[in-house]
């Protein structure tokens, strides 16, 4: 069972070092993170994330995602353009398993992830 002191203070939980992020449209572009949990499993992940501004897709096909988003604002757009939706510190954004789309992260931002697959996935 997970200590849930861990979920404590995730606004300053200590991250690893940034690095290029590897989906970006933008050059430049940096993300750090900080895995929390993973399941025994491995299908479950809970994690914190920052990004710098920028453009990136992203690809949740394998597994879906919930963001809690901490700081920071961005908008998320659907690979097929059919919604944009703009978020910020407070808000929660779910991305089925499944779904696939881009990012543009407009300020600096920090989040909580859970990371979850189905096991058929």
């Amino acid at each position: 069972m997970i200590p849930l002191q861990t979920f404590a203070n995730l606004a300053t939980t200590p991250l690893g070092a940034f690095a290029d992020k590897p989906t970006t449209l933008t050059p430049g572009q940096k993300e750090a993170s900080a895995t929390l949990f993973t399941s025994a499993d491995g299908r479950t992940k809970i994690g914190v994330w920052e990004c710098t501004p920028g453009h990136f897709t992203a690809d949740r096909t394998a597994a879906g995602e919930y963001c809690h988003i901490i700081s920071g604002r961005a908008s998320v757009t659907n690979a097929d353009g059919s919604g944009t939706k703009d978020i910020g510190p407070g808000d929660l954004l779910v991305l089925p398993q499944g779904w696939t789309g881009e990012w543009v992260i407009h300020e600096h931002m920090r989040k909580l992830y859970v990371i979850s697959a189905s096991p058929d996935a």
